[in-house]
């Protein structure tokens, strides 16, 4: 039977042409009882990005064609980028004028062809076809055009055009209300998109609107069906005898889980003992939804389309419905759950030199949060000491093993960011009264390193015995970015110290300790962590850069994300010898695309919980307008600066127009702005005092100004240009705030705006 791999050699050494199925039934000498599994395979090829089908149902090698399949991503301005799906082509993005998008729209699925390569090696396509609509409805403003003509503006900027309501589909929408519009017809050369309103979702400003609109905007399926939760009903709140029976039993055991103040579910509980030898007995319980969710469920259908649960300020979208993520799967204290558990033994020095998996059973002993347990650890708080006192000498075990395990991690050149993670204090309306940092103690620290051995050590059992399974990768840096990076640190007289071949991850941590409280630590951090890939699912295994670990999978959050799902089912048939060479060869046919689309749902559940805080980041700053606060850049571009403020964690944009001291050059291998005359320069990491001077709530942006500009431009020292500056005494806070829901121009064109992309492991 012929693997994908043995399909796409065969095709590249035989088939000299765009081929239909039938054809290549005969070129490729595929036996008959073996061409529903070519079939499928085709598909597979095709989902992939390695082979595009074409008119005529044929199927070619997209290097032959010219032709790259990716998913368009629309600017404001009109033009777009396409990054191509195939791995050997993903450092390459494809350019695609205005003019060239045909009927795409952003987001879609579309397959590209080259037009243009140009002297620097950047390249520009053009769409030819859309081979899948990344969305069937959209959210925006409802509005009435001359003669009551209904349109919707949408929300999302990157859609290049309104959508036309034709009279009667406007389902009750008042002019200036957000709503919900189902796309009936696609745009074509002639004419644009048509819709039908499908919900009013209210006024922009109004509590939980906000919320709402990037759900849809994202298109994160937010109810449970009818059919999901009526087996989730039917599976009861409580373990029966029956599902115990032939399970370890854990119960005895001490057992706890850690979590923070306001966590519903709980997937994951610790149990920890000194043995005679003195290693140490670690156990990681994780909830067991694989004896609940079997495959072909609605549940599982829903939660594999939902991919992870989504964690907004004020509310969660969970991947399964509450009465599992927060009933009878959630590691309740003093109940009876179902965990899939896994021992290991841990040396003095950090090395796990024996482990185990169970199918079992445990009754948590406590629900602990992070606030208590540091308060035992760091603290010795003297009523939790007294009110835990059974517990202590477990906690005190975690301790010793969490300084044992991040010394080790360290030493093998783990790379630990220490970037601030905000907190945003909420009043009852969903509106931020203050943002925090978010502090990460010793008792959020232990459980993620527990958490980090545990799926280090279920991704070697299963890549030892060759089971089909996901692993969570990390890829080297792609070395131009890391030159670039070098290049910039070279100006601080530092260096990576790194061959130009062997780069390994403890160069980057060695450079993270070297610049420890410098003024340009965080700047460094996060260009760093521009540097890197993101990591991702594949069913393939290559290592984890960042954790410099070998081999890394997500095993201990079944409960909200669906490939650890994957990875309890691939575990427990590979310790049962459950499943049949034919089962293996069909879930190594499926993994690709489990991987590729479990990647692409966690991207859409990151960008959507950044952009609602953002959002409601720039609502607080609205009444701030006028005032002054100290901040550092944290990038650089050609249209400006962007700052952190350090008060309230808030970046916002200092455009290049209100810097009118001086013509600034970008100068991008020093992430830098240069003043031709002045010889003033502003680069990545440098303290600056800012001004807000406008929050414009369209784009979701806070525009400022650079104080001493703003002061020199004042004194006329090039020429004041007070028409862009709102002084700090010469408006009343907040005034200058546009309305939340305005947009002055919804063609190309409008105001750009970036957004940093984060990584996560």
């Amino acid at each position: 039977m012929l693997s994908r791999d043995q399909i796409l050699e065969r095709m590249r050494e035989r088939v000299h042409h765009p081929a239909a199925t039938r054809e290549l039934f005969q070129l490729l000498d595929v036996d008959r009882d073996e061409r529903a599994t070519f079939r499928r395979h085709l598909k597979s090829l095709v989902a992939d990005g390695e082979l595009v089908q074409i008119r005529g149902n044929r199927f070619g090698l997209p290097e032959k064609m010219d032709l790259h399949v990716g998913r368009l991503q629309t600017h404001p301005s009109g033009y777009g980028f396409v990054s191509p799906e195939r791995e050997l082509e993903r450092s390459r993005d494809i350019f695609i004028p205005a003019h060239q998008m045909a009927e795409a729209m952003n987001g879609d699925r579309v397959v590209v062809r080259i037009e243009k390569v140009k002297d620097d090696g950047r390249v520009e396509g053009r769409v030819i076809r859309v081979l899948e609509r990344a969305n069937s409805s959209l959210v925006g403003r409802y509005d009435q055009a001359a003669h009551g003509v209904g349109i919707v503006v949408p929300f999302d900027r990157r859609v290049l055009m309104d959508i036309f309501i034709p009279s009667g589909q406007e389902h009750g929408a008042e002019p200036g209300q957000m709503v919900v519009v189902e796309l009936t017809g696609w745009p074509t050369g002639n004419s644009g998109a048509i819709g039908r309103v499908r919900e009013v979702l209210g006024d922009i400003d109004a509590p939980g609107v906000d919320t709402e609109i990037i759900i849809r905007k994202f298109g994160i399926p937010d109810a449970h069906s009818e059919e999901s939760v009526a087996e989730a009903i039917r599976l009861g709140g409580a373990v029966q005898d029956a599902d115990i029976r032939g399970r370890t039993d854990f119960r005895a055991l001490p057992t706890v889980t850690i979590d923070g103040e306001h966590a519903r579910d709980f997937d994951d509980a610790i149990t920890i003992e000194k043995l005679a030898n003195g290693n140490y007995w670690l156990g990681v319980h994780i909830a067991d939804v694989s004896h609940y969710v079997q495959e072909g469920m609605a549940l599982d259908r829903e939660s594999y389309e939902r991919g992870t649960s989504v964690y907004f300020p004020e509310r969660a979208v969970h991947m399964f419905p509450s009465e599992l993520s927060t009933g009878l799967c959630s590691l309740n204290p003093h109940v009876d759950r179902l965990v899939q558990t896994c021992f290991m033994e841990v040396t003095p020095g950090g090395e796990v030199v024996r482990s185990e998996f169970h199918d079992g059973v445990i009754n948590s002993n406590e629900r602990m949060t992070y606030t208590a347990v540091n308060g035992i650890l760091t603290d010795r708080d003297p009523a939790l000491l007294q009110r835990y006192a059974p517990l202590v000498p477990m906690f005190e075990l975690m301790g010793e093993l969490f300084v044992i395990l991040n010394t080790a991690r360290h030493r093998r050149g783990s790379i630990d960011f220490d970037l601030n993670e905000t907190q945003l204090i909420l009043d009852s309306g969903g509106m931020v009264e203050a943002i925090v940092a978010l502090e990460r103690n010793i008792a959020h620290r232990l459980i993620e390193e527990f958490m980090l051995l545990a799926n280090e050590t279920v991704a070697t059992y299963l890549e030892a015995q060759e089971a089909p399974g996901l692993f969570r990768i990390h890829e080297e840096p792609d070395p131009i970015k890391v030159a670039k990076f070098e290049e910039f640190i070279s100006s601080f007289d530092l260096s990576l110290g790194a061959p130009s071949t062997g780069l390994l991850p403890r160069h980057f941590q060695n450079l993270i300790e070297r610049i420890a409280g410098r003024p340009e630590e965080k700047p460094i951090a996060y260009l760093m962590l521009r540097t890197m890939q993101k990591a991702r699912y594949s069913p393939e295994n290559s290592g984890h850069f960042g954790l410099a670990a070998h081999s890394y999978t997500h095993f201990t959050s079944p409960i909200r994300r669906y490939p650890d799902l994957v990875v309890h089912r691939a575990l427990r048939a590979s310790r049962h010898k459950a499943l049949s060479p034919e089962q293996i060869d069909a879930a190594r046919e499926e993994l690709p695309d489990v991987a590729r689309h479990t990647s692409e749902m966690e991207r859409r559940a990151s960008e959507a919980e950044r952009e609602l805080l953002q959002w409601k980041k720039v609502k607080f700053m609205a009444d701030k307008v006028g005032d002054e606060f100290e901040g550092y850049v944290t990038g650089v571009a050609t249209f400006g600066l962007f700052a952190q403020l350090v008060e309230h964690y808030v970046e916002g944009l200092v455009p290049l127009s209100t810097m009118a001291d001086d013509y600034y050059r970008f100068v991008e291998t020093a992430h830098m702005l240069h003043g031709e005359n002045t010889q003033k320069a502003y680069r990545l990491g440098d303290k600056v005092k800012v001004r807000v001077l406008r929050v414009n709530m369209d784009v979701r942006q806070i525009e400022l100004g650079l104080v001493d500009i703003l002061e020199r431009v004042r004194d006329g020292a090039r020429g004041a240009r007070s028409s862009s500056v709102v002084p700090k005494s010469g408006r009343a806070k907040g005034q200058n705030a546009e309305r939340p829901g305005t947009r002055k121009n919804s063609r190309p064109g409008r105001r750009e705006r970036e957004q940093r992309q984060g990584r996560r492991r």
